[in-house]
């Protein structure tokens, strides 16, 4: 048995216990000799070697050897490892992960400022995490700690469930995974599932096998002019497209991104149009928020149309260079915008959905009225 000392965001306990895979009882301790300051790099801790202060946290007595490897894989990716230390409050002898030497900080460290911010994500994003475990190393999980990140952050957005007035009201034991594994994880991942699920008539399915091509929540926004009348989208290469083997993998789409870890869909549409079309938005009237093809991929969207100036000129050549976008503004107005999506040159489903939005509350718009209730 081992005692640890927890001095950032594992003082979090719904996050250690998520790490740990089961309850625990910890109390306050201090290590001297140390501070504790935000990582110039990310929201997370830094230990700090400093002979005039000390560190507050969590003690955790009678670690078990599995939850030292559960930690020892949640940690040792990012380059901690450990070290026994002498606490002072109470006097013990514990073992604390320690950051990388010369690890970069900033201001001084605040545990409620972090679980104001970051904790439900990071709590949803450690689950998914501790799953890789035994499949996959903790150097690849830290490599796409980032992108599991808006996979978090989609999870906690999809808590919030819309509403069931008609569909079936799911329960937990609704749904039976039997086997998870992820076969392939790069900017996006596959997940594949044997699991059974509840039936109409109650009784639980057959085991069936599902895979799942996962991405983070994303937004999309179509710029509106309603003194001009006229909407700027944007035209760009699409791998889909071509994997599909169509001849034209270029299309005619909305503005759109994923949205990033902090972010709300709302700042997410403001950024994507800075960067993919140079535009700073207005007022956002939101069209609606789906799946795009729940069949087979976890992408969730929240489209907008914003309004905004668009004048003569205000199209260009965009797009953010380390990401290798290419993307380029069309200016025109409404009603040649509708003949596209009637002849089908318009034809990803965001940009229709957005579209027939549009078409609906257009004369709203121009009217300058606030949405109905």
């Amino acid at each position: 048995m081992t005692d640890l000392f927890f001095y950032g965001t594992l003082c979090h306990l719904p996050l250690l216990e998520t790490v740990l895979a089961r309850p625990v009882d910890v109390e306050p301790a201090t290590l001297p000799g140390h501070r504790v300051q935000w990582s110039a790099e990310g929201a997370w801790p830094v230990l700090v070697p400093d002979p005039g202060a000390a560190a507050q946290g969590m003690l955790l007595r009678g670690a078990t050897a599995e939850d030292l490897d559960r930690l020892d894989y949640y940690e040792g990716g990012f380059g901690y490892e450990t070290a026994l230390l002498r606490l002072a409050a109470p006097e013990a002898e514990a073992l604390v992960y320690l950051p990388p030497a010369g690890a970069p900080v900033a201001g001084p460290w605040s545990l409620a400022d972090w679980q104001r911010d970051w904790a439900e994500v990071a709590v949803a994003t450690a689950a998914d995490v501790m799953a890789l475990r035994g499949q996959r190393a903790a150097a690849d999980v830290v490599r796409r700690y980032r992108l599991m990140l808006v996979r978090g952050a989609s999870r906690v957005r999809a808590a919030a469930t819309p509403p069931t007035t008609r569909r079936h009201r799911a329960t937990p034991d609704d749904v039976v995974v039997e086997r998870f594994a992820q076969p392939y994880a790069n900017f996006f991942a596959i997940e594949e599932y044997d699991l059974r699920f509840r039936r109409f008539d109650g009784s639980l399915s057959d085991r069936i096998n599902r895979a799942v091509f996962v991405s983070g929540d994303a937004v999309t926004v179509l710029p509106y002019d309603p003194a001009r009348d006229r909407v700027l989208v944007i035209e760009q290469f699409r791998a889909g497209p071509y994997g599909r083997g169509d001849p034209q993998p270029w299309l005619i789409e909305a503005i759109a991104g994923r949205i990033d870890p902090g972010e709300t869909p709302e700042e997410a549409a403001r950024r994507e149009a800075e960067e993919e079309a140079g535009l700073h938005l207005g007022a956002l009237e939101k069209v609606a928020q789906y799946y795009a093809s729940p069949g087979a991929k976890s992408e969730y969207l929240y489209s907008y149309v914003a309004l905004c100036d668009l004048p003569d000129g205000v199209e260009g050549v965009f797009g953010v260079a380390g990401e290798a976008e290419d993307i380029r503004g069309h200016l025109i107005s409404f009603d040649a915008f509708m003949g596209l999506v009637a002849s089908g040159e318009v034809d990803n489903a965001p940009l229709l959905v957005t579209a027939l939005w549009l078409q609906r509350e257009r004369a709203r718009l121009r009217a300058g009225q606030a949405p109905g209730p």
